[in-house]
């Protein structure tokens, strides 16, 4: 996904009821989405359209546990997104994260700032984080 003046981005979608609404929103770029009942065959007719889909830039699928909080679910796949999109697996590192289905909580936002966020929006469905490029690039 390409936020405003198109810096390199990753969408987290971690609602379950989310389904149809993946073919609107979905830029093109990396998604990491829930496998739930209702997002799974939307997921599965998408990936075979995403650039790259068996690498970095399409839709990955993260395991969808009912009774774990979304925030819980996001917290256990942050490091795994930042190796995959960020400078360890990316000459353009993402600087953007927007999340959909889940709250920037105290430990969200304690993970977000150790991976070099700095400004986290709330929206009306989740929330937007962006960090500068110096963080971007940083090697932890």
């Amino acid at each position: 996904m390409q936020a405003s003046a198109e810096l390199p981005a990753v969408m987290v979608v971690l609602d379950p009821g989310f389904g149809e609404r993946l073919r609107e929103l979905w830029p093109g770029g990396p998604v990491w989405i829930v496998m739930s009942p209702i997002n799974t065959p939307v997921i599965e007719a998408l990936r075979p359209a995403a650039p790259d889909h068996d690498r970095s830039g399409g839709i990955t699928g993260i395991p969808y546990e009912e009774k774990v909080p979304p925030e819980e679910l996001l917290l256990a796949h942050l490091w795994d997104i930042d190796l995959h999109h960020g400078p360890y697996s990316s000459s353009a590192p993402y600087r953007v994260l927007k999340v959909l289905g889940a709250s920037p909580t105290a430990a969200v936002r304690e993970v977000l700032r150790d991976l070099g966020f700095e400004r986290i929006t709330a929206t009306g469905r989740g929330f937007s984080t962006v960090r500068s490029q110096a963080a971007a690039s940083a090697r932890r």
